[in-house]
């Protein structure tokens, strides 16, 4: 009797034990739930410190459920300030803007013929970038700058077609060394860019033709018939070729920019405005995009000008300004080898096409 009590008590005790250690577990089940940490989109905090609070006043997101309020765009942590620093990898835009857009697969424009030997079928290919010529820069330049950046007001002569506001462009930015002074900054904290076409610093501003500012998080677009630093209304900095992509990611992902010695008074997008009169129809409009021959053989160019080649079969470039006919642009930097730079001059007009354009817009 006394036994079958003992065991008796033994397994009341291990019951309630094993009671209170299910209520326990539900407790801290519970728990977790409650400490689960919310989706950036839905969390009521600015966590890309844009001004902007959770889906759908945030555009950088598409629900409530995104883990991220940058649309896809990657962080800009890690960046160093200076410049023509690295962007260690950081995407420009969200991944479905025209810039980022894969144009291999695309039809061909009907016209494409025409338009390529109007640009200059026999004509090479030129990099406007490298090391010096003549003791000049060749090529642009711009500058990382951290979001508190002193900012300076800017004069410009094409008032109603700049964005308005205070740009954080130091007084003493290197600007492009040739005729149209471009500058080029990006505020890594904020991820927009702010360029400007013809700038001279006085002691306080900026003098200039024009300014134009585009949030990185966000597609590019400009009001319909605007210029922006650039002929076309586009952004000049995504175009660019770039030491870090080329040499350091080892792929540049985005379209190039270049340069038509006559162009069409039209645009399609994504640009914006045309610096024509002439009315051809077999001239390039600003915004075209070409790309380079899937059958072009590029195995035998140096692996950095391959690179280049890459990106000009999978993305192409766009027509972005008047200037020297296929004219590539990209960045400054002393360490390119120019004797390698120049192997890209074996490359023709012929050996492009144009892409398939959409309206083409002459007003």
């Amino acid at each position: 009797m006394i036994l079958r009590i003992f065991f008796l008590s033994i397994l009341l005790i291990s019951s309630t034990t094993l009671a209170d250690t299910s209520t326990r577990v539900s407790k801290i089940s519970s728990l977790t739930k409650v400490k689960a940490k919310k989706p950036a989109c839905s969390d009521r905090k600015d966590n890309d410190r844009d001004g902007r609070i959770d889906y759908p006043a945030d555009k950088g997101c598409q629900s409530k459920r995104d883990k991220s309020e940058r649309g896809g765009v990657q962080t800009s942590d890690g960046i160093s300030l200076g410049v023509n620093v690295s962007l260690k990898g950081a995407t420009l835009f969200p991944a479905n803007d025209p810039w980022n857009q894969d144009i291999s697969g695309s039809p061909i424009d009907p016209n494409s013929e025409a338009l390529i030997n109007r640009m200059g079928a026999n004509i090479a290919v030129h990099p406007d970038w490298g090391t010096y010529y003549d003791g000049r820069q060749i090529g642009f330049n711009y500058m990382v700058v951290a979001g508190n950046q002193q900012r300076y007001p800017i004069d410009c002569y094409y008032p109603d077609e700049s964005d308005p506001g205070l740009y954080p462009i130091p007084l003493n930015f290197p600007t492009e060394q040739g005729l149209d002074l471009h500058a080029i900054v990006i505020d890594r904290d904020n991820w927009k860019l702010y360029e400007l076409f013809d700038a001279t610093a006085t002691s306080r501003d900026w003098k200039c033709g024009s300014g134009a500012i585009f949030d990185l998080r966000t597609n590019t677009k400009r009001p319909q018939g605007w210029t922006s630093a650039d002929a076309a209304g586009l952004p000049i900095f995504p175009g660019l070729v770039r030491w870090d992509e080329v040499v350091d990611q080892k792929e540049i992902k985005h379209a190039l920019r270049f340069t038509v010695a006559r162009s069409r008074r039209a645009y399609v997008a994504p640009a914006s405005h045309y610096a024509s009169a002439d009315t051809d129809s077999d001239l390039p409009p600003m915004g075209m995009r070409v790309r380079l021959k899937a059958s072009y053989d590029i195995s035998r160019y140096p692996a950095k000008i391959q690179v280049v080649l890459k990106a000009l079969k999978k993305y192409g470039m766009f027509v972005a300004d008047n200037g020297r006919a296929w004219d590539i642009s990209g960045v400054f930097d002393e360490r390119w080898n120019d004797d390698e730079l120049g192997t890209i001059k074996e490359v023709y007009g012929r050996d492009f096409e144009v892409v398939l354009m959409g309206k083409i817009t002459t007003q």
